[in-house]
């Protein structure tokens, strides 16, 4: 690999090396997985993370697992030499990047397959897509063995699984949610943003619009049905041609959000053009 601005790691070996001396020498570690095309909501995970830890590894691997056929998988932006700068620019500690063969050797076969706050909402449209996600995440656990991990939450979803999982798998770290980085518009950053065009771009900012009003209206005591058909409305005039959910659930479980009895969140799916937008905002209970 060409020389870079901090140390980058391609096998377990490696890795398990330097988290050893680290651990030798009583570091406290953190862990920020990402799939890469970096961009100021990943960095704003690395700062997280050096609060509470004196050394910080970021994962990028594009894992195969979470890509149905039909998904963007070889299409998925990928910058690394960038991501590597953007890390070393953060005081990032170590890039853990295994490739495919790594992570997945010849005879692979063991799987983690969620379920709870797994079921329903994205699930419904990419049922194969948490069962990646948690057996990539419960790998990178193993391989950096870290004291906590941070994920944002814009993948509200996705960050209700992995607690889960790691609850449920008795893991020995922390998760860590950071909140969503937007754009000056209110668009949550996202790797995928690069995809839309310009009169995409400008159309975007609506998913964001439209899921706050949806808080708003509930915490009011509007129906969350009525609020929902409505934002569904308000997505389809703005451009986007198809909404897979705008829902309100209790954003402790997923579960049906109960007025009065804890904080609630706004999640919604929806297509423009060729690029699928996800956004989430709480309701305070």
């Amino acid at each position: 690999m060409p020389t870079t601005p901090i140390p980058v790691s391609t096998t377990i070996a490696d890795l398990r090396l330097r988290v050893r001396t680290w651990r030798s020498e009583g570091r406290r570690i953190g862990l920020v997985p990402t799939m890469g095309a970096l961009h100021a909501g990943h960095t704003s995970l690395v700062r997280i993370a050096q609060e509470t830890c004196d050394r910080v590894v970021t994962s990028i691997f594009v894992n195969p697992t979470q890509f149905a056929p039909s998904e963007d998988f070889s299409t998925y932006p990928r910058t690394f030499e960038d991501d590597v700068a953007q890390l070393a620019r953060a005081d990032c500690h170590l890039v853990w990047a295994p490739t495919a063969q790594e992570m997945y050797p010849e005879g692979f076969a063991t799987h983690v397959a969620p379920e709870g706050a797994a079921r329903g909402l994205e699930s419904d449209f990419r049922p194969h897509f948490f069962g990646g996600v948690a057996t990539v995440c419960t790998k990178l656990f193993q391989q950096v063995t870290p004291d906590i991990a941070v994920f944002g939450e814009k993948d509200f979803q996705q960050l209700a699984v992995i607690r889960q999982v790691v609850h449920d798998l008795d893991m020995p770290l922390a998760i860590v949610g950071a909140p969503t980085v937007r754009e000056t518009d209110g668009l949550a950053m996202s790797s995928r943003n690069r995809y839309l065009s310009a009169e995409e771009r400008r159309t975007a900012p609506a998913m964001h619009e439209v899921v706050t009003d949806v808080a708003a209206r509930v915490q009011s005591g509007e129906p969350i049905d009525t609020a929902c058909a409505e934002a569904a409305r308000r997505l389809a005039d703005a451009g986007f041609h198809k909404i897979d959910y705008i829902a309100v659930r209790d954003a402790r479980t997923l579960g049906p959000f109960d007025r009065g009895r804890g904080p609630g969140r706004v999640l919604a799916a929806a297509w423009l053009g060729k690029t699928r937008l996800i956004d989430n905002v709480p309701i305070e209970s």
